[in-house]
């Protein structure tokens, strides 16, 4: 069975001490709640990794780094590999987001390297794809999602993809208030998952977890979440305030 999951990304916000507060808040309000049906995680910068960890009990809330380097070591000044990423226990990072692609230049390649570094160093991967606005106009939206898929992913081994989940992230939504309609954001769900089938077999994917994230909010997770293929959300401005983080954690 797939695991329903509600994750923050908390790009690049909070200073140190207002992260470990904000991590604190959320770990509190999961240990209160009651029934989740869903697991938690939270993305927060390289800086909180440790202080972070201190504050939340690991098996209750995921920790994510938001992006690790192509390389394991060496002279790469300023970057964070896998292994010190897991180093800080930390269990999931993120891969592929627009962000990265788009501003950063991380090609196919690139990220396909990411991957598997992130692997061998025990991490969870939560990979990131979605198209522009032009490309949904374009007709393009299930060419882009293929290709940044399967020419980043489809190279791992059935074991190795149990520790991949896929985010769904339509680049016109995330940040604008935009959100795709309920309906939009399962048919693109539903690809994803036909996709991996025909990778992997049906088993498998229906053992994928597939997030949607782009301007997701307490008021619209529970008709997003409540789509079969639907199966949590990759969670970026409303992760900054607890009380809004945990509203779509408990749209479940």
């Amino acid at each position: 069975m797939r695991k329903n999951i509600v994750a923050g990304n908390w790009k690049m916000n909070t200073t140190v001490p207002e992260g470990v507060e904000l991590a604190k808040a959320v770990n509190d309000a999961v240990a209160q709640a009651q029934d989740l049906k869903c697991d938690v995680v939270i993305g927060v910068p390289f800086t909180h990794l440790t202080a972070v960890k201190q504050v939340i009990d690991i098996n209750k809330v995921g920790l994510a780094a938001e992006n690790c380097a192509d390389h394991n070591s060496g002279a790469y000044t300023g970057e964070v590999s896998a292994p010190m990423v897991a180093s800080t226990g930390a269990n999931y990072v993120i891969l592929g987001h627009s962000e990265r692609r788009g501003y950063y230049n991380e090609s196919y390649e690139m990220l396909k390297t990411k991957v598997d570094l992130a692997l061998e160093a025990g991490l969870k991967v939560i990979f990131c794809c979605g198209e522009s606005l032009e490309e949904r106009e374009a007709g393009k939206v299930e060419d882009v999602i293929k290709a940044e898929i399967s020419e980043s992913l489809f190279h791992l081994t059935p074991e190795q993809w149990t520790n991949i989940v896929i985010a769904y992230e339509p680049i016109w939504a995330i940040g604008t208030g935009k959100t795709a309609t309920n309906d939009q954001a399962e048919e693109v769900h539903a690809f994803i998952r036909g996709l991996v089938a025909e990778k992997f077999g049906k088993q498998i994917a229906d053992d994928t977890t597939i997030l949607y994230g782009g301007s997701c909010k307490p008021s619209n997770a529970p008709e997003l979440f409540a789509k079969p293929d639907i199966d949590g959300g990759l969670i970026g401005g409303a992760s900054l305030k607890a009380a809004d983080f945990m509203g779509i954690v408990t749209a479940f």
